[in-house]
């Protein structure tokens, strides 16, 4: 059942007094052809709005914009959302260690959907790509350090005397 579904129950029966609800203009009759298309329009809109929803839940302040969709309009005259897309910052940070960080939560958001798309893929390898090169960035002043303080690649230890 969807968001706002009704379902009908056996037990109700109108009241014979009560007028048949009449179609507006605005309102045309659908065939079955038309209702299934109307159906799977309403199916896809609340599938498209979760999934840029968890786009958004996950990038947190990278989100630089909210969801924007693209939309088909059905048989019925409404408008149903049938693609979207969340613009996240995947800039590197100031720091390898900064960059490190939003490369993760990048990567989070764009998996965070339950079926992600191959675009949100790609994002994701981008992200997993940009952190491994803050990592090797890292691990290179780390090294730097190390041999600027004498300490070899054995030596856990600085022996400091007073």
């Amino acid at each position: 059942m969807g968001i706002g579904a009704v379902t009908s129950s056996t037990s109700y029966a109108p009241q014979a007094s009560a007028p048949a609800r009449q179609r507006t203009p605005a309102e045309p009759e659908l065939s079955p052809e038309d209702q299934a298309k109307v159906e799977q329009l309403k199916a896809r809109d609340l599938e498209v709005r979760q999934h840029e929803q968890a786009h958004l839940a996950a990038a947190g302040g990278l989100a630089t914009s909210g969801a924007s969709y693209t939309y088909q309009r059905g048989p019925n005259g409404v408008n149903y959302a049938i693609g979207g897309e969340v613009n996240i910052d995947t800039s590197p940070g100031r720091t390898p260690e900064e960059t490190v960080e939003k490369a993760r939560q990048v990567q989070a958001a764009a998996l965070a959907p339950a079926e992600p798309s191959s675009q949100d893929r790609s994002v994701a390898a981008r992200a997993a790509q940009m952190q491994q090169q803050a990592q090797a960035e890292i691990s290179a002043k780390q090294q730097e350090l190390s041999r600027a303080y004498g300490l070899s690649g054995t030596q856990s230890t600085i022996d400091v005397f007073a």
